[in-house]
């Protein structure tokens, strides 16, 4: 990959305040907002003794992941697209491959860093503990964020122009906010709603995190949807994909 291309995109996500807030602040303050309630912070027997807000720690790292996966690169790949800059690139040393990988580089990096600033929030403000299987949370964690990858990749490659993937973005993001948990966390739904959004690629990216976090190794079954998911989206995304 060509570092100046991957130095460049970084510096321009850096200048889009928009993207700034709801990739990087607005998970953490997702949880601020979640742990402020009194009865979040309450044990509950229903819970096994866990908390609300130490559910909510795994789902709102999965909400950084899909702001950044869904909201935050579509409408930039695509724009690339529609003003033909990949097309123009293509008659460079450059390749219009390289702005794509730079693209995948950043929009990673700054969802692993806003699910640092989570975690790290989590156990500051709420005394949520620290990941007790931390290398089953890391390969949990990465293959979510390849999976989120995945999804804006196959929404860009779907989408012709910028307003198009704006729209194809939010009509995804909805049921992955619900997959993930965000509105009604997965371990607390019925037994039948939870078996079907558990093949879901967030669903089971939920299940994988809360039982890494609580001290066992993410289920294989959990890891080996999310790993079909990715290599799935992956696909369609390649398979789709236009540079002009």
């Amino acid at each position: 990959m060509n570092s100046t291309v991957l130095k460049t995109e970084a510096r321009l996500f850096a200048r889009e305040p928009g993207s700034l807030f709801w990739v990087l602040v607005s998970p953490a303050l997702l949880l601020v907002i979640l742990g402020l309630i009194p009865s979040f912070r309450e044990p509950s027997d229903d819970l096994g003794g866990l908390r609300v807000i130490d559910l909510y720690v795994p789902i709102s790292v999965l909400f950084a992941l899909i702001m950044s996966g869904l909201q935050a690169m579509p409408p930039v790949l695509t724009g690339y697209r529609e003003r033909g800059i990949l097309r123009r690139m293509s008659t460079t040393p450059v390749r219009p491959s390289a702005l794509l990988t730079a693209q995948l580089t950043v929009h990673g990096a700054v969802a692993l860093l806003s699910a640092g600033a989570v975690i790290a929030v989590g156990r500051t403000a709420f005394g949520v503990r620290l990941p007790q299987q931390p290398a089953g949370y890391l390969l949990a964690l990465l293959l979510a964020v390849a999976v989120a990858l995945a999804l804006g990749a196959t929404v860009c490659a779907v989408s012709r122009t910028q307003k198009v993937a704006t729209a194809v973005g939010s009509a995804v993001f909805f049921p992955t906010m619900f997959t993930a948990g965000v509105w009604v966390p997965v371990q607390v739904m019925p037994d039948a709603l939870r078996s079907i959004v558990h093949l879901t690629p967030f669903g089971a990216a939920s299940e994988a995190l809360d039982n890494a976090a609580a001290g066992g190794w993410p289920g294989w079954t959990h890891l080996g949807v999310l790993a079909l998911w990715t290599a799935l989206l992956t696909w369609a995304a390649a398979r789709w994909f236009r540079w002009e």
